[in-house]
C-alpha cells in the first residue's frame, strides 16, 4: 500500500511503502521485506515490521512529478508487487513492476 504526503513549500513528496502480513502468506515479524526501486538504483531498502499494524513499512522522500518503479522482495527469494500501486509496467525480466507517481493532483 502507498501513502503520499506532499509539501507546500518543497517540490517533494513523502511516500510510505507498506507491505501487509497476509495470513495466506503466513508472513511473520521475523521474516524480511525489502523495497527495491529505481530511485535508489535497485538497492535493497529494509522495511521495518510494525507489530500494531501487522505491516512492514518504510518512508522515502521523492521529487515531485515523476514516476518510480519498485518491487518488494520477501525473505530474499520471492518478488511481490504492491496491489495498491498507481500503475504496473513490464520489466526486462518478463514480469511487471509496481509504479508510484509523485504527480501532485489538486
Amino acid at each position: 500500500m502507498l501513502k503520499k504526503r506532499f509539501f507546500k513549500t518543497k517540490a517533494e513528496a513523502d511516500i510510505t511503502f507498506e507491505f501487509a502480513c497476509d495470513t495466506n502468506n503466513a508472513l511473520m515479524s521475523d521474516d524480511t521485506v525489502e523495497l527495491f526501486a529505481d530511485f535508489n538504483d535497485w538497492q535493497a531498502l529494509p522495511m521495518k515490521y510494525i507489530k500494531k499494524d501487522k505491516v512492514f513499512r518504510t518512508k522515502v522522500r521523492l521529487p515531485e512529478n515523476k514516476q518510480f518503479h519498485f518491487r518488494y522482495l520477501i525473505n530474499s527469494n520471492e518478488w511481490h508487487n504492491d496491489h495498491k500501486a498507481d500503475l504496473y509496467l513490464p520489466n526486462s525480466f518478463g514480469t511487471d513492476n509496481s509504479v508510484v507517481s509523485t504527480l501532485r493532483t489538486a
